[in-house]
């Protein structure tokens, strides 16, 4: 990565940091005049730092324009947002505080490690967790219903349309290239299950730790078994330096990656060799204007004048605030806006579409959640 990337990085931590120091008003119980107040945990430093600021750019583009539009109910909603680094005892560090401070929900945790350890706090507080970006089962329990709320479909959902296609093909012998971490786990489990009813099990499986790029002893591992395709579940840094070693290793397989890596970091990071590198999308394109929420992405980004480039995390980011401004201006019409009030806006919204794209936060027909497969190139580019 660039000198002038990782500047530009360093100089936007900074000014996020110090806005909300600036910005932030503790005494949320009188927020009824006031902002309504955000907390978010995510990386803004370290290996997934791309992931977290691209997808924090596109709720806060989201969130300038609605302020400017009048809010809900002439309340503006900011984000207060924390780096963690992708770290769990940091995610917890930042959920005692945001708890402590009392903002009014949370929003779009990074991650299934940080998440999953945050989730004793938000049970204990009965906070409600919107949109967190990870795709794990343990943010998908019964016992979460009216506490975690996932606009994004679920690793399950991404890694059994991976292998319905790659079965379909005659290619069964499938390999994982996982994080050892509960977010690997989890889509280890998904390639597992999907495989089953084909009488399949993966040919071989190896790890990477979380927050790291050393991916010699896995390539050695997976590239020896020849498997057709080797599915990641991984971090882009990661998922960039196996394809690199597997290719110059001889491997001429395919490499498969769930959403969760990143399509625009992995893509920068993979430059020419990114060719033929599939990753499967949880939202709608941000390059084609068929969908209604891409429209509404790209035309209040013309608007905003930002240089800020559309990318599939970015879009994320835009939805999962188009889709809670639904609920909040929901809770708020007629009544005093509460935590409880928003959670009843919410489950009235499941089953419904915002600006055309489908809301599934409970567990239903895996048609009911959108997931494609997205192809990238070797000039920049993205297929669907």
């Amino acid at each position: 990565m660039s000198d002038a990337v990782h500047g530009g990085r360093r100089q936007f931590v900074a000014t996020l940091a110090a806005s909300a120091a600036a910005g932030f008003l503790p005494a949320a119980r009188a927020q009824e005049s006031n902002p309504i107040v955000l907390g978010q945990s995510c990386a803004l430093s370290g290996l997934s730092a791309e992931l977290g600021v691209q997808y924090h750019h596109g709720a806060q583009l989201f969130f300038d324009d609605l302020n400017s539009r009048g809010g809900v109910n002439g309340r503006e909603v900011r984000i207060r947002v924390l780096d963690d680094g992708y770290e769990p005892e940091r995610c917890v560090a930042n959920t005692k505080r945001f708890i402590a401070d009392d903002v009014f929900a949370l929003f779009g945790y990074l991650g299934t490690p940080t998440s999953v350890a945050a989730l004793p706090l938000i049970q204990q507080a009965r906070i409600p967790l919107f949109a967190p970006l990870t795709g794990a089962q343990a943010l998908r329990q019964p016992a979460l219903r009216q506490l975690v709320f996932n606009v994004r479909a679920s690793y399950a959902d991404e890694t059994a349309l991976m292998v319905r296609q790659l079965t379909g093909l005659g290619l069964k012998k499938i390999a994982v290239f996982y994080q050892n971490d509960a977010y690997g786990q989890s889509g280890l489990e998904g390639v597992t299950a999907a495989l089953a009813p084909e009488g399949l099990t993966p040919v071989a499986a190896a790890t990477v730790e979380r927050n790291s790029s050393n991916v010699k002893e896995a390539v050695q591992k997976l590239v020896a078994e020849k498997p057709d395709v080797i599915v990641q579940i991984t971090t882009y840094a990661a998922s960039a330096g196996f394809v690199r070693e597997a290719r110059a290793a001889g491997y001429g397989g395919q490499f498969y990656n769930v959403s969760f890596v990143g399509t625009a970091a992995l893509q920068s990071a993979l430059g020419k060799e990114a060719e033929g590198v599939v990753v499967t999308q949880v939202v709608p394109s941000p390059f084609k204007t068929t969908h209604p929420v891409t429209r509404e992405f790209l035309a209040v980004l013309a608007k905003s004048g930002k240089n800020m480039a559309p990318n599939y995390s970015s879009m994320e980011g835009f939805l999962a605030a188009r889709v809670l401004s639904e609920g909040l201006r929901r809770a708020a019409s007629g009544t005093k806006l509460t935590r409880e009030s928003l959670v009843t806006a919410l489950d009235a919204l499941n089953g419904q579409q915002v600006a055309g794209f489908p809301v599934a936060f409970q567990a239903q027909t895996a048609k009911s959640r959108f997931v494609e497969l997205s192809m990238l190139t070797g000039d920049g580019k993205v297929r669907v």
